[in-house]
């Protein structure tokens, strides 16, 4: 038997780890006073992918950051498996942080839906794999999340480039299936949430390949939606538009792949009745890395992304350009690093000043 005083030492020591251990954890940041963008483009936005960052002064700073840049929008993924980790059991923390921020930064959210949880897939398929028999599943997913963000997130994308194979489960993509996730989504989002604007698409700028089995023209997937019907069922299309290496004022032309092919997009809208939505161009920019083949300079990524800003302006269909991507949580240690604008740990690259003083005016 151990002695009283023996016990004694050993609960002090307890409640030292356990306090040193409280001491630990993170301690969620103020959300902070309510701010407002000021900026000379309106239209102007950011994909920020803060779904992987784990610390909450991390997702702030972003967030922040953003704000000071001038650009009103951002683009947001949130992950079908980490909010719903087991059917019907919802886990909306860390959702709820990145979104809260962004709105107290005054900032207006786009979120981009999807990535499949193991329990709504079969077994050994990625998680962009989604078999028809579980369409209802995202549909419930995509109405809980319209419902749980009702009055903070307004925008929501249902999917992201389904005309690829990679987007589609690594099977031929189908816009005729795709209609249908699209179209039984959307009714359950309106059920819950009509305020909501849902936006189709998000199609990848694409020629296709010849057997189909990569990734279909994306030209023709819109086409392809609309003759299935996908016309009532979104508010707004969610567009790709990457310059690679032409510059923004390209001329857009059906079998070359630059920023104003999104123009071919809309005709096909206009074609099919539905002049009256907006476009938003919910991915693009340039790419500055030195040995990419579809690089550009860096100084050239910046001219061409502060024009790319002035021609949304210019587009009365247009309502929001978000710039691929703000930063990542870590180094991605490829081409991908060379799109952001922000390092991981902060550090603003030239173009974040660029655009800074272009859409802001601060030096």
């Amino acid at each position: 038997m151990p002695s009283r005083s023996r016990v004694f030492v050993l609960v002090l020591l307890l409640l030292f780890i356990l306090g040193w251990l409280a001491s630990r954890r993170e301690r969620l940041p103020e959300l902070g006073p309510q701010q407002v963008v000021i900026t000379r483009n309106p239209k102007a936005g950011v994909h920020t992918r803060l779904e992987n960052e784990v610390e909450a002064w991390k997702i702030k700073r972003t967030l922040e950051m953003v704000r000071e840049m001038g650009t009103p929008w951002i683009v947001e993924y949130f992950p079908w498996a980490f909010s719903e980790p087991a059917p019907g059991r919802f886990d909306w923390k860390h959702a709820d942080l990145v979104v809260d921020h962004a709105n107290r930064q005054g900032l207006t959210v786009i979120a981009r839906l999807g990535f499949v949880p193991e329990w709504a897939r079969p077994a050994d398929t990625v998680n962009t794999y989604l078999d028809e028999s579980r369409f209802d599943a995202f549909a419930a997913y995509a109405a809980a999340f319209a419902d749980h963000f009702r009055g903070r997130v307004g925008h929501i994308i249902l999917w992201n480039e389904p005309n690829l194979a990679l987007e589609w489960g690594y099977r031929r993509p189908d816009p005729t299936a795709y209609t249908r996730l699209l179209c039984q989504a959307a009714t359950a989002i309106r059920q819950v949430n009509p305020q909501v604007v849902i936006l189709g698409g998000a199609l990848a700028p694409t020629l296709g390949d010849p057997g189909g089995e990569l990734g279909m023209n994306d030209l023709a997937f819109l086409e392809a939606m609309y003759e299935a019907g996908a016309g009532p069922c979104f508010d707004a299309l969610a567009v790709h538009a990457y310059g690679l290496t032409y510059p923004p004022e390209d001329p857009p032309a059906a079998d070359v792949l630059n920023f104003r092919r999104v123009e071919l997009l809309r005709a096909i809208m206009v074609a099919h009745g539905d002049g009256a939505k907006p476009i938003h161009i919910t991915e693009a920019g340039w790419n500055d890395h030195p040995r990419w083949t579809r690089a550009v300079r860096p100084a050239q990524r910046i001219r061409y992304t502060l024009a790319a800003y002035d021609m949304a302006l210019a587009w009365p269909w247009l309502d929001s350009l978000s710039m691929w991507a703000f930063r990542y949580p870590w180094p991605e240690r490829n081409l991908r690093d060379y799109y952001t604008f922000v390092t991981p740990d902060f550090q603003p690259k030239p173009i974040y000043d660029e655009v800074r003083k272009a859409l802001v005016g601060s030096p």
